[in-house]
């Protein structure tokens, strides 16, 4: 690990000021985020449960999008009740430790979901293009590798970006702290924060981070090329909007994600980037997991139907 120099340190403590100069109430936007975070978990909880439940969910689609519910109350709950904890604070600290802590679960949890978020393209793929044979490609077992698969790449993918923060230097200010313009510990505000030399951290986002978020796009948009190529040679309208209506809900969580993603890491610097930087990670760490559970099932029939049979009680099949 490379020496500081003597007023830095590798393990200082951070100040997260990303809402320090917010205009709105500090009272207020605790009461939003809470109301976030505990809508967030009670959705996708009621999600999970549903699709545990109810045998007619019992689909590789929904053995997905289980998955992806549990992802998005992880990725909720590394930042938010944090986030709610410093919003009644004067003095919102976080040490090194619990800092890098966050952002690796934060990494891992933010790049499982893109990955899965892909893997249900692929699911939709199958079942339009090739229905016939849908349920032996797409079956539980392949489905619980490829979750497994993603939540391996992710991790490999987070220790790399962790075991390169690792060595970095910080320089404090008189009291020793080292001012972070963001609500958490994102990887963007401690490479700038940073006095150490940064090349090899953003070599390592642009290629490897740039190829890691390029293949699940790369799959995502040639799946929906030829979901849309044979959505078009189907006879029948009827049939046409049945094929696009199972999409729908996929395509609007891919809006989410991916849109707060390239607004974060693929826009040119500019003198609002910082603040537009926690605006875009407010969007994909509070907005986007509190969205999953409403998109799929206020446009999804199966879903509500589910909903339905849970809330007369006793008739939800086992």
């Amino acid at each position: 690990m490379m020496s500081c120099a003597p007023n830095a340190s590798h393990s200082p403590v951070f100040l997260l000021l990303g809402f320090s100069r917010a205009s709105i109430s500090h009272t207020l936007l605790f009461f939003l985020f809470l109301a976030i975070y505990l809508t967030t978990i009670l959705g996708n909880v009621t999600l999970v449960l549903l699709i545990s439940w109810d045998s007619r969910l019992h689909s590789s689609m929904y053995y997905l999008l289980r998955g992806l519910s549990v992802i998005d109350m992880g990725l909720s709950t590394v930042t938010l009740p944090q986030l709610l904890a410093h919003l009644v604070s004067d003095y919102p600290t976080i040490p090194a430790a619990r800092c890098l802590a966050q952002f690796f679960f934060f990494y891992a949890f933010g790049v499982t979901d893109t990955l899965v978020i892909a893997v249900m393209a692929l699911d939709r793929y199958v079942a339009i293009c090739d229905p016939l044979h849908y349920a032996l490609v797409m079956n539980h077992q392949r489905c619980a590798c490829l979750l497994a698969l993603s939540w391996m790449v992710s991790v490999l993918h987070t220790m790399l970006h962790v075991g390169l923060v690792l060595p970095l230097c910080w320089t404090g200010d008189a009291g020793g702290n080292v001012n972070l313009p963001h609500f958490f510990c994102d990887h963007r505000p401690l490479l700038r924060a940073s006095c150490s030399d940064i090349h090899s951290n953003e070599l390592a986002i642009f290629f490897e981070g740039g190829f890691l978020m390029l293949g699940p796009c790369a799959l995502i948009v040639l799946s929906y090329v030829r979901i849309g190529v044979t959505i078009l040679r189907l006879p029948s309208a009827a049939g046409r909007r049945r094929a696009v209506s199972t999409c729908g809900s996929h395509l609007t969580m891919v809006g989410f994600l991916y849109g707060t993603i390239i607004w974060v890491y693929f826009q040119p610097p500019s003198q609002n980037s910082q603040y537009q930087d926690m605006v875009a990670s407010v969007m994909y760490t509070a907005i986007t997991p509190l969205a999953n559970p409403f998109v799929y099932s206020l446009r999804n029939k199966d879903v509500k139907g589910a909903l339905c049979r849970l809330l007369e009680w006793g008739k939800v099949d086992p």
